[in-house]
C-alpha cells in the first residue's frame, strides 16, 4: 500500500497559498498515519510540507529550520546567485557551476555518429522533446524563453582516444580525459556562433564500432552508471553503446533504435544540474516527493526565480557602474535623451524589484528585474556611447601630428629665417646722406 503523503499533499493543495514564493507547512500529530513510518518531514511537489510533531518544541523547531533551508531561499543560495561577484573563499565547490541568468536559452540536442558505415542510428527526438522536455520548459517559461533544435553530425569523433581494458574487453574514458572531449566536439556543433542567448548542448554519442563498447569512469576509476557527464554552463554528453556487438559476418550497417526514455532521463537530470536544481543530501527522516513529468517542483521553481531575481539586480548594478565609469573617463561624450531615459528606467526597475522582493511578491519582482536588465543593457550598448567614437586628447595628438607636422616644418623654418633677417637688419648701422 503506498504511503498516503502524496494524497494528503494533493488534498491540502486547495488550502495552500499558490502564489510564487509562498510556503505552507502543516504540523501533524506524532501518531499521524499521513507520514510513513520513520519519516518526520514530507516535502510535496507543490508549495506545502507535512511535519510530524514529536520530541518537543526544540525538535519541531529544528525540523522547521531544516525544512526552510531545503524549500526557501537562503544565504548560501544568495552566495551562489552572486558567485561571479563573491570571493572564492566564501563559496562552495559547486557555486559557479550554475547557469547565469539570461532572458533566454537555446537548447540543442545533437546525435553524433562517427561511424555511419557501421551504424544507422534512428532517434525520435521530436517525440521525445514533446513528451519529456516540453513539460519542463513550460514550467521554466516563467524564468526565461527557450528554443529547442536538434541535429545529426556524422564522422564527429570525441577527439580523445579511449583506453582498452583487457579484463572487461571494453574501452574506457577516464575522468581526467573528459575535459579534452568538449573542445573538438564543440567545433563541429556551430550552434553558439550566431546565438544571442546561452546555448545548452546535449550530445548523444554512439561510439564507432572499433571503440565499442565505450564506458566513462569517475575519479575513483569506477564506471559511471549513466555513462554520461555534464560540463557546467555548457551541457552534457551521453555515450550510447550498441547493446549487442555484431559478429564479424553480420551485415553492415547495423540499425540502432535509441531508447529515448533512458536518454531523456539523463538529459533532464543534467538540465536540472545546469540550473542549480540538484537536491542536497537530506536527513534520513526527510521524504521528497518526485516532481513527476514536470521535472521540478513548484518550490524549486520559486528558488530559481529568487536566484535569478537577485542575480539580475546585481547585473544591473554592475552594468550601470561600468557605464558611469566610462562616462567619467570621457569628458566630451554626448549622452542622448533616450540613453538617459533607459538609465532612469533601469534604476527605477531595479529599485522596484528590490522593494517587491522584500515584500514577497516574487513574480512581479522577477519581471521588474528583467526590465531593469534590458534597460541597462540598451543604455550600455547604445551605439552613441561607443567609446571608440570618442578619443582622448593624447590620441588626438597622435592622429593629427603626422598630418600637420610635414606642413608645419617649412612654415616654422620660414618664420625662423624671417626672425633672423629682422634681427640682422636692426644690428646694421643706418646710412645717413
Amino acid at each position: 500500500m503506498p504511503p498516503p503523503s502524496p494524497e494528503a499533499d494533493a488534498a491540502l493543495r486547495p488550502l495552500q497559498d499558490v502564489s510564487l514564493g509562498a510556503l505552507t507547512m502543516y504540523v501533524v500529530p506524532e501518531t499521524s498515519s499521513l507520514l510513513p513510518q520513520g519519516i518526520s518531514v514530507y516535502v510535496g511537489k507543490h508549495r506545502g510540507a507535512l511535519v510530524r510533531a514529536g520530541g518537543g518544541l526544540a525538535a519541531l523547531r529544528t525540523r522547521l529550520r531544516q525544512l526552510t533551508q531545503v524549500m526557501s531561499f537562503t544565504a548560501s543560495s544568495i552566495a551562489a546567485a552572486l558567485s561571479d561577484r563573491v570571493p572564492d573563499g566564501q563559496l562552495g565547490p559547486d557555486a559557479r557551476r550554475h547557469l547565469k541568468s539570461s532572458l533566454g536559452y537555446e537548447i540543442t540536442f545533437s546525435l553524433l555518429n562517427p561511424d555511419p558505415k557501421s551504424h544507422v542510428v534512428d532517434w525520435d527526438i521530436e517525440d521525445a522533446v514533446n513528451r519529456y522536455v516540453q513539460p519542463v520548459l513550460d514550467k521554466l517559461s516563467l524564468v526565461a524563453n527557450f528554443s529547442v533544435d536538434s541535429q545529426i553530425l556524422y564522422y564527429a569523433v570525441l577527439g580523445v582516444t579511449p583506453r582498452f581494458d583487457k579484463e572487461s574487453s571494453s574501452f574506457l574514458l577516464s575522468a581526467h580525459s573528459l575535459p579534452h572531449v568538449i573542445n573538438p566536439v564543440e567545433a563541429r556543433l556551430g550552434s553558439s556562433a550566431a546565438s544571442l542567448y546561452p546555448v545548452l548542448n546535449f550530445l548523444l554519442y554512439v561510439p564507432e564500432r572499433s571503440h565499442s563498447p565505450l564506458y566513462i569512469q569517475d575519479k575513483d576509476g569506477a564506471p559511471v552508471s549513466t555513462n554520461a557527464f555534464h560540463s557546467p554552463r555548457w551541457g552534457g554528453i551521453m555515450v550510447y553503446n550498441v547493446e549487442a556487438p555484431a559478429p564479424p559476418q553480420a551485415s553492415l550497417p547495423l540499425h540502432v533504435d535509441v531508447d529515448m526514455v533512458r536518454v531523456m532521463e539523463v538529459f533532464l537530470a543534467q538540465l536540472r544540474l545546469l540550473f542549480g536544481l540538484s537536491r542536497e543530501e537530506l536527513p534520513p527522516e526527510f521524504l521528497l516527493e518526485s516532481p513527476g513529468s514536470e521535472g521540478l517542483a513548484d518550490w524549486e521553481l520559486d528558488r530559481l526565480l529568487w536566484a535569478h531575481t537577485v542575480e539580475n539586480i546585481a547585473t544591473v548594478s554592475t552594468t550601470l557602474t561600468s557605464l558611469a565609469q566610462l562616462l567619467d573617463k570621457i569628458g566630451n561624450i554626448v549622452i542622448k535623451d533616450d540613453v538617459a531615459s533607459e538609465v532612469y528606467r533601469a534604476v527605477a526597475s531595479a529599485q522596484s524589484a528590490m522593494a517587491k522582493l522584500a515584500t514577497g511578491h516574487l513574480h512581479s519582482a522577477f519581471q521588474a528585474s528583467k526590465e531593469a536588465v534590458t534597460s541597462s543593457e540598451r543604455a550600455f550598448f547604445d551605439p552613441s556611447l561607443l567609446h571608440l567614437l570618442y578619443f582622448p586628447d593624447d590620441q588626438k595628438f597622435a592622429i593629427y601630428i603626422p598630418l600637420f607636422l610635414p606642413m608645419a616644418v617649412p612654415i616654422l623654418l620660414s618664420l625662423a629665417k624671417i626672425v633672423r633677417e629682422t634681427r640682422q637688419r636692426k644690428k646694421e648701422p643706418t646710412k645717413m646722406d
